[in-house]
């Protein structure tokens, strides 16, 4: 069996696209956690994430500060790299995935600057329908 190039590998990764406001720390902070779980990120600056929810689908009352899509599915908030490979693996039929608000200790919320803190939330998998279940349970 022949091994694959690293530049090979490296052109495989799975992008996913980014929109959030300049000046949002723990957007870059949720990027970095994809880059360094695997992913290559575009990210875009915009004024205001919302109409890129709206286009995606995702309703607002799922919102966060950033939106993300990938292989045809939304991304809403601080969702976990794991989460999303495993949304990519199963394919249910599904707008996405998202993390309301932004929960301390979600990827992107757990820097140094929050000494450590952190608080159970949940990965939800939003249906087309609008309708959610959770996907994914943090402790």
């Amino acid at each position: 069996m022949l091994a694959m190039p690293i530049s090979a590998i490296a052109q495989s990764a799975t992008t996913i696209d980014v929109w959030k406001t300049p000046e949002c720390g723990c957007c870059k902070d949720w990027i970095k956690h994809l880059q360094s779980n695997g992913f290559q990120v575009v990210a875009h600056d915009v004024g205001d994430t919302s109409e890129m929810r709206r286009k995606l689908s995702m309703p607002e009352q799922y919102g966060s500060c950033h939106s993300g899509s990938v292989n045809g599915y939304a991304l809403e908030g601080h969702v976990p790299a794991k989460e999303i490979r495993r949304l990519l693996r199963e394919r249910p039929a599904a707008v996405g995935l998202s993390v309301p608000a932004m929960p301390l200790g979600a990827p992107g919320m757990d820097g140094p600057e929050y000494q450590g803190r952190s608080f159970p939330y949940e990965v939800l998998l939003v249906g087309k329908n609008g309708k959610t279940s959770v996907y994914q349970a943090y402790k």
